[in-house]
């Protein structure tokens, strides 16, 4: 009896550490609520979004660390994939993530005349939508000349999303900067680069909400299982772009971390925002109760 009692203890001790070993493995991600937060963004939603692309979901991440190896890379191509795929190439939704220390809330959600809305897109100058679209296409029709077939590739492929279109939705900063133009681009003063930490991320759809918090769920985890790559490849000994910085004596970007010291090595907090109707009632809040509801095994959601 003692012996099997001994077998069964040390079974329960071997059964925790197992459990322990995999809470240790996972990475946490930290769900702050809009009371708890200093500083909650806010995006308001003009009525005149109703008839052009009327869904919008933000969220704010805290603490990526975007510098260590390829991990920009594997964050821009997981946007890639998931707007050929979950947004069906973009005509169930669009993706758009700034760097939130160049985002001035709060923000507004409307349309604009294609004449009147100026954006600086990622890449080129400040240009007039209806400039932008007419350069796409024109861009468009010179690619098809030279690979003489009729696909094309880039922002050209999301151009008939606008078609029949007399304005185009715009999400819009408190500076009054267009800082995204769905589905075609976002802008550059916003631009995601290595040294961004905390991000704000938007999906916009002319569908339906919960498509909308459907890709925000896919999007959000995505970057958790990043963020556990890369900790756990540092953890292995990989040096981040930052370490090396340091041993070639080089300073690294005072701000770049500070999300990141906040959330801790291995987690991630994701604040809520809300989405109001411009005079004043809630649309939408993310993340609520029911949504990051499939968290995979590498995640912990901490409400």
């Amino acid at each position: 009896d003692r012996e099997r009692g001994c077998t069964r203890a040390s079974r329960l001790e071997s059964g925790q550490e197992e459990e322990e070993v995999g809470d240790a493995g996972r990475l946490l991600l930290r769900v702050l609520h809009v009371s708890e937060s200093p500083a909650p963004l806010t995006v308001r939603v003009s009525p005149s979004v109703k008839d052009v692309r009327p869904f919008i979901v933000g969220a704010v991440v805290r603490g990526m660390d975007l510098q260590a190896g390829n991990a920009l890379k594997r964050f821009l191509t997981s946007q890639t994939r998931l707007h050929e795929e979950l947004c069906e190439k973009r005509t169930a939704a669009t993706i758009a993530t700034h760097d939130l220390r160049a985002v001035r809330g709060p923000l507004l959600y409307g349309t604009r005349l294609p004449q009147d809305l100026k954006i600086v897109p990622l890449g080129r100058r400040e240009v007039k939508a209806k400039d932008l679209v007419r350069q796409l296409q024109l861009e468009a029709e010179e690619h098809r000349k030279q690979k003489k077939r009729q696909n094309v590739s880039g922002l050209h492929r999301y151009l008939h999303l606008l078609d029949g279109k007399e304005s185009y939705p715009c999400l819009v900063d408190a500076d009054g900067d267009v800082i995204s133009f769905p589905p075609i681009t976002n802008s550059e003063k916003t631009k995601v680069k290595k040294t961004t930490s905390d991000l704000f991320l938007e999906v916009t759809s002319a569908a339906s909400l919960q498509i909308c918090k459907d890709v925000m769920d896919a999007l959000v985890l995505k970057m958790a299982e990043i963020q556990k790559q890369t900790v756990e490849s540092q953890e292995d000994g990989s040096l981040s772009d930052t370490e090396a910085d340091a041993l070639s004596g080089q300073l690294p970007d005072s701000g770049a971390d500070a999300g990141a010291e906040k959330a801790g090595p291995a987690s991630l907090v994701v604040e809520q925002v809300r989405v109001l109707d411009e005079d004043g009632p809630l649309r939408v809040v993310y993340p609520s109760k029911t949504d990051l509801g499939l968290a995979g095994p590498h995640v912990t959601v901490v409400r």
